[in-house]
């Protein structure tokens, strides 16, 4: 019977990985298409796209996303050869928007930052491990836009921000204490991994430690 669970178990944590990588991927294509699907508005403007050139309704959608996505493909194109000119215009633009601008700032910083071509923006903003409470807190894995810490009460508090699992892309704003942010040896790709694997993936470079009784071991029949 014990030799029976272990290599039911084996089994187990072998398709593991493999379960949460489809889970993860199902979950992302359910919420894209939840934007872009034929009944949503995005949908709808894709399908009057190809109405020309089709009757068929799920056909003209399909193609008003080949269309779109030959339109992307060729602003591409024409980034890659005025990149600074065209990002520039558009940083200007979208940032002088009230609130849709400070927005677009974050996602443009956060986007830079995955794709490491922002060298200010690698440096502005980081990986850092918030313990709540002080050092005997619980450590949140975080990102820090800034090193400039604000006076709240007379005392520094610093801005975190708190991804969300499995889309890292939202969160929450959080001002702490400044003695309670510590820097994670960690790389924006090891960070993201983490939140897109909800948390089964270890960051590397980090010790993993003894099973305590907090976490008492699986007991064998």
């Amino acid at each position: 019977m014990n030799y029976m669970r272990r290599v039911f178990l084996a089994g187990v944590l072998l398709l593991l990985p493999l379960a949460v990588t489809a889970g993860v991927i199902g979950w992302g294509v359910t919420f894209i298409y939840g934007f872009v699907g034929p009944g949503t508005f995005v949908g709808r403007f894709l399908t009057s796209i190809g109405l020309g050139f089709s009757s068929s309704s799920l056909v003209a959608y399909l193609i008003g996303i080949l269309v779109v996505l030959a339109a992307v493909y060729a602003l591409g194109l024409i980034a890659i050869l005025v990149q600074e000119r065209l990002q520039d215009a558009l940083d200007r633009i979208m940032r002088r928007i009230p609130l849709v601008g400070t927005l677009y700032d974050l996602i443009r910083r956060f986007v830079s930052m995955v794709d490491q071509r922002d060298v200010d923006g690698l440096k502005s903003m980081s990986p850092v491990w918030c313990f709540f409470g002080g050092s005997d807190g619980a450590a949140v894995l975080a990102l820090l836009p800034s090193r400039e810490p604000v006076i709240v009460e007379g005392r520094n508090y610093l801005g975190i921000l708190v991804p969300t699992a499995p889309v890292p892309i939202g969160g929450g704003l959080i001002h702490v204490p400044e003695d309670w942010v510590r820097p994670a040896e960690i790389g924006m790709d090891q960070l993201m991994s983490i939140y897109v694997s909800m948390g089964v993936t270890t960051p590397k470079g980090l010790a993993i430690a003894p099973q305590t009784k907090a976490l008492p071991p699986t007991k064998s029949a």
